[in-house]
């Protein structure tokens, strides 16, 4: 195992890249940029902090095991101050996103004003939120369309899969358009070994990218889609998805043109020998975190439905059981793919009849009534699976 120093430093004040958010994505961006010779600061907490700080960050990739030995901080009041040439990588989940922006807008910049008022803030998130969230408190922000598959599930430890580059990158400035900054960063980012690219336009990959994390509660909840009843339902999930999108008028890449700017570029490798075990989701499941990301993915989808009167019933479901399984902590994966395609067939008729419909199950609880439906908008009830004990 290497075990990789920043380079030192000497010279007029440069770009320090304070990377809030240290796991799967936060970790691996942190650990290239620093490879590579940038200024970079670490912002974890909990177990992975400790481990962080004990052990160094250590990236696991198809190519290489390396340690990275960087500064690391719990949150805004352990970091002694920005200074005016730092760039902010929002690298959480988007649920924790609003409390993050608070704790870190009102921070001071040397030399007068705050991280709100001075620092350009950059999300590198899955959904289209984060960035709405952030330039209400910052004046500049960028967004990038990120296609890094990672891993982060021990503490200490961070996997990229990504081959022959670690990641995709298409950054921009949000809403719309670039700058000089935009090209500063990607060029750090290419040096990083990161296909980056500046685009005047990045809700136009967000939104492609919203559409391809629609399946993602699902591979939480059921593990992953490769059975072809599973590959039928992501099918279904996603076209709810693109029927939305088009009520909203909201333009999105095609899947020709997503794959044309990642195919042979950062290819999904496995690892010694182990593929990625699952997406973001699945880890969030994985870790017993309590919390997932689902809200701002299929609950995108279901808040423009709502908007639009377009029905997406199965975005509902997915997004209901992936709270379930967050909040209860059960097992990644655990429901049976039988079981989710019952309540699948349930939640289209309850949307198709105005009343819920729940399939037939002989092994159904005896006090239920099987020839009388719940009343009207009675949640849809997982009918014969019990959920494994939770996870401690």
């Amino acid at each position: 195992m290497n075990t990789a120093q920043p380079p030192p430093t000497s010279g007029p004040p440069s770009t320090r890249y304070v990377i809030i958010g240290a796991g799967a994505v936060g970790g691996t961006l942190g650990a290239g940029l620093s490879q590579s010779g940038c200024d970079v600061v670490c912002i974890a907490r909990g177990p992975h902090l400790t481990a962080l700080r004990r052990n160094g960050l250590r990236l696991e990739t198809p190519r290489s095991e390396t340690t990275h030995r960087l500064p690391c901080f719990e949150g805004p009041q352990d970091l002694s101050e920005l200074h005016e040439h730092d760039i902010l990588i929002l690298a959480v989940k988007t649920q924790d996103t609003e409390d993050v922006l608070h704790r870190w807008a009102q921070k001071p910049v040397r030399g007068g004003g705050t991280a709100a008022e001075r620092l350009p803030l950059v999300h590198m998130q899955n959904g289209v939120e984060g960035p709405r969230l952030g330039l209400r408190r910052f004046r500049r922000v960028y967004a990038v369309c990120v296609w890094l598959p990672s891993s982060y599930i021990e503490p200490g430890l961070v996997r990229a899969y990504g081959h022959p580059l670690s990641g995709v990158l298409q950054l921009g400035k949000y809403p719309h358009g670039s700058d000089e900054l935009a090209h500063r960063i990607t060029a750090d980012l290419r040096a990083a070994r990161f296909h980056a690219i500046v685009t005047t336009d990045v809700t136009y990959w967000l939104y492609a990218k919203l559409l391809s994390n629609l399946s993602n509660a699902l591979e939480a909840i059921s593990g992953p889609p490769t059975a072809q009843e599973a590959k039928r339902l992501c099918g279904q999930v996603r076209a709810e998805g693109e029927r939305v999108l088009a009520a909203a008028s909201l333009a999105y890449a095609t899947l020709a043109e997503q794959r044309a700017t990642r195919e042979g570029i950062a290819d999904l490798t496995a690892i010694a020998g182990s593929p990625r075990a699952g997406g973001s989701s699945w880890q969030s499941l994985a870790r017993g975190t309590g919390t997932i990301e689902a809200d701002h993915l299929n609950g995108e989808i279901v808040l423009l439905g709502r908007l639009h009167d377009v029905p997406v019933p199965l975005n509902e479901l997915l997004q209901r059981l992936a709270h379930r399984f967050a909040h209860g902590r059960l097992p990644a994966g655990s429901l049976p793919l039988e079981e989710l395609n019952r309540l699948a067939v349930a939640a289209i008729a309850e949307a198709r009849h105005g009343s819920p419909a729940p399939p037939r199950d002989s092994d159904s609880d005896s006090d239920s009534d099987s020839d009388s439906p719940p009343k009207p908008h009675e949640p849809l009830r997982i009918l014969s699976w019990q959920p494994p004990p939770a996870q401690q």
